[in-house]
């Protein structure tokens, strides 16, 4: 079992930065590849970010290639999601998710979710 729970998100204006971050808890954290996705209002979840469980590979959707970098602690049970230059199409709720699967980008293969944070970019 993992809980995942979110925090870091605000009202930023574009351009600006933000660090998303994601407190795991249970004792396999540190085996799980490990996500990030977002939804915007009246779209379809989206993956962003994921990072495998030795923290050595990751992976970007191509929106947020170049600007956000996705990392984790594995001692302190962390994940992080570090966004520059944000953009007002960032806007949406974030989303931290476990996986026991590979590298993927697929939400399907996520089986734990936390609750969300809501990152609010204004132009």
């Amino acid at each position: 079992q993992v809980q995942l729970v979110e925090s870091g998100g605000g009202l930023v204006q574009a351009g600006d930065s933000l660090r998303l971050s994601c407190a795991a808890s249970g004792r396999t954290f540190s085996t799980y590849t490990m996500g990030w996705f977002r939804r915007a209002p009246e779209k379809e979840r989206e993956f962003v970010a994921a990072i495998s469980w030795t923290g050595d590979i990751t992976r970007y959707a191509e929106p947020v290639k170049g600007r956000f970098t996705i990392s984790r602690d594995i001692a302190e049970n962390m994940v992080y999601l570090q966004m520059n230059s944000l953009k007002p199409e960032d806007t949406a709720v974030y989303y931290c998710a476990a996986s026991s699967s590979g590298l993927t980008g697929e939400g399907a293969e996520y089986r734990y979710w936390g609750q969300g944070t809501q990152v609010t970019v204004s132009s």
